[in-house]
């Protein structure tokens, strides 16, 4: 079991809690209100920062109801905080765009993230890969 140091930015969000059994994905909340008119972007504060261990990072993605509530989605599509993001200041933030006018309370549920060890060094060695077996191009395997 790993042990994650937290600061907490407000007390007006729910602690962090990791749900043995239920997914190893652990929500983020809004830590102020954000008022959004469809088109705008803005960078929504989730009151926590973090010292995660050496070798591992933070994989950060809306939640699956988050389009449906609140109308927004995640302009970096996923973000990655690594472990060197682990100043008294490096608050987390959300990344979002409004497809529609939206509001988003304090504390409202919208992303979540899982803790993930770093890929491990790697080295590239050029191989015309003759022998392996083609897929059949991008998108080759059906709409079904």
């Amino acid at each position: 079991m790993q042990e994650i140091r937290v600061k907490y930015f407000t007390d007006a969000i729910e602690r962090l809690d990791y749900i043995a059994g239920k997914s190893d994905w652990i929500d983020l909340r809004a830590a102020k209100k954000v008022e959004m008119k469809a088109g705008e972007f803005q960078l929504i504060p989730l009151g926590v920062a973090m010292a995660l261990p050496e070798g591992y990072e933070a994989h950060v993605v809306p939640r699956s109801s988050t389009f449906k509530n609140f109308g927004v989605i995640q302009v970096n599509s996923m973000g990655i905080i690594d472990n060197s993001y682990c100043g008294p200041n490096d608050q987390w933030f959300f990344p979002s765009y409004a497809l529609r006018d939206t509001v988003i309370e304090v504390n409202d549920r919208i992303c979540q993230f899982r803790i993930m060890e770093n890929q491990p060094h790697l080295i590239f060695r050029e191989d015309s890969l003759e022998g392996n077996e083609d897929r059949g191009g991008y998108g080759s395997t059906g709409r079904q």
